[in-house]
């Protein structure tokens, strides 16, 4: 039988696909807006004749259907590696759990046996090609590992899904696939990035003035890298390489400007390598096709010493807070699970070992309830009940709209005047005598 006899006969009704799942049953989602909408309405269908189902996904853009209908938790938990915003709003309602980790570490999680064997993976993928591979689309993330661990695997088919580039783990043949789904080639999921406002362009700028001409770079997600793509495509600055873990619209931007040509890269030259890409259709429409970039597991885009191997490394994420100790709070807050560790601490370890790296957290001085209080985001110490994304240890700089805090090789003194002169004015005093109280000295703030 060849690879088309083989695909044409493994199709079957979402339905029947789905039928495969037994009580006990661990299943694995597609990740990101891979997650295929088809499977999990038809997998809804029957959790109710199911018992002592994980449910496992990174990221899912949508509330599974199946978990909606499981309300009192008596046939399936959910379990997401890094919250979206619909996750958050599951775990609120106590229909979902975060699972901590480093990202890059997830795929030998599983190769271990650390978390329950992968029984089922759900998952959707472009059409095959002229050898009979089917794509990925755009995440490759933990989704090999699940391939190659799971008792059955379904694929929804789905025209729309990109044909991406990828290495030869991400590689998908029809003969790995135990069932098809004809999909309705529905459009994938579109995360568009919010504009960025006056804080967010200052930032930018800043961070702009700490990239040279030939640095690999790594954006996070939200509207403040976004804006500092913006900036690197009118900036005049070229020759850099990119190896990052999520890929987003700002690096359409920068390619578009002739900002990226990878040429100074040791691993990977030429090519934009990600692990996962989250944005318009205008990205997934620069993805489908495109030689330049490269789709790789998240242990091979995300191990600190890979990515450490390219020089100049300038890694950029978010921050929720960060205390006068360098303390990083980005996925927390307070005892309330609002994103995940992901690959921060990945890539802040890898540009502190990259030569001429630079880590930047980046995060606006305050935030406003929506009573009109105004908090400050620079803290003596961190809340009750926060975690810590990144070590005070591995923290390098911290970027506000007033200013670049550089916390390389200062004493716990010396850390808290740089943090402090990046806070917001209004709070600056108090800071002192707080950071005075908890025995920091800081009188040359005051000098």
């Amino acid at each position: 039988m060849n690879w088309k006899e083989e695909y044409e006969s493994k199709f079957k009704s979402a339905g029947e696909a789905v039928s495969v799942v037994k009580d006990g049953d661990s299943v694995a989602y597609g990740e990101f807006v891979m997650a295929s909408i088809l499977l999990d309405a038809a997998f809804a269908a029957r959790v109710p004749q199911l018992h002592d189902i994980i449910l496992r996904s990174t990221t899912c853009p949508f509330p599974p259907k199946a978990v909606l209908a499981d309300p009192k938790l008596e046939h399936v938990m959910y379990n997401d590696w890094h919250f979206s915003p619909a996750s958050r709003k599951l775990c609120d309602a106590g229909l979902c759990r975060y699972v901590p980790m480093n990202y890059h570490a997830g795929p030998e999680t599983i190769r271990r046996g650390l978390i329950d064997r992968i029984d089922v993976a759900m998952l959707m993928v472009s059409p095959p090609d002229e050898e009979g591979y089917v794509s990925l689309g755009t995440s490759s993330s933990i989704t090999p590992t699940y391939i190659r661990s799971a008792r059955y695997i379904i694929a929804e088919v789905n025209e729309s899904v990109p044909r991406t580039f990828c290495d030869e783990e991400s590689r998908v043949h029809v003969s790995q696939i135990d069932c098809f789904v004809q999909g309705p080639n529905r459009p994938l999921i579109e995360v568009p990035t919010p504009p960025p406002n006056e804080v967010d362009e200052k930032i930018a700028g800043l961070v702009v003035s700490l990239i040279s001409d030939g640095a690999c770079i790594q954006l996070g997600i939200g509207s403040m890298p976004n804006a500092v793509g913006g900036l690197i495509a009118q900036s005049g600055l070229k020759d850099l390489g990119v190896h990052t873990e999520m890929l987003c619209d700002a690096y359409v931007a920068m390619a578009e400007a002739g900002c990226i040509t990878g040429k100074y890269k040791t691993t990977d030259p030429g090519k934009i390598v990600y692990t996962f890409a989250m944005g318009t259709k205008k990205l997934y429409d620069f993805l489908d096709g495109n030689p330049d970039c490269l789709l790789a597991p998240v242990d091979y885009t995300n191990d600190p010493y890979i990515i450490s191997k390219n020089d100049n490394i300038v890694c950029l994420n978010n921050a929720i807070e960060v205390d006068l100790y360098g303390q990083v709070a980005s996925e927390t807050s307070g005892p309330r699970q609002i994103s995940g560790t992901g690959g921060q601490l990945d890539f802040i370890q890898a540009a502190a070992r990259s030569k001429g790296g630079k880590g930047l957290i980046c995060l606006s001085s305050t935030y406003t309830e929506r009573d009109g209080t105004v908090h400050s985001r620079i803290l003596p110490h961190l809340g009750p009940c926060q975690i810590v994304t990144v070590p005070r240890s591995f923290n390098q700089f911290v970027i506000t709209e007033y200013g670049i805090a550089d916390l390389r090789a200062k004493t716990t003194w010396e850390r808290a005047e740089a943090l402090i002169s990046v806070a917001h004015p209004d709070f600056r005093e108090k800071l002192i005598r707080q950071a005075e109280a908890q025995g920091l000295r800081v009188r040359n703030i005051r000098e």
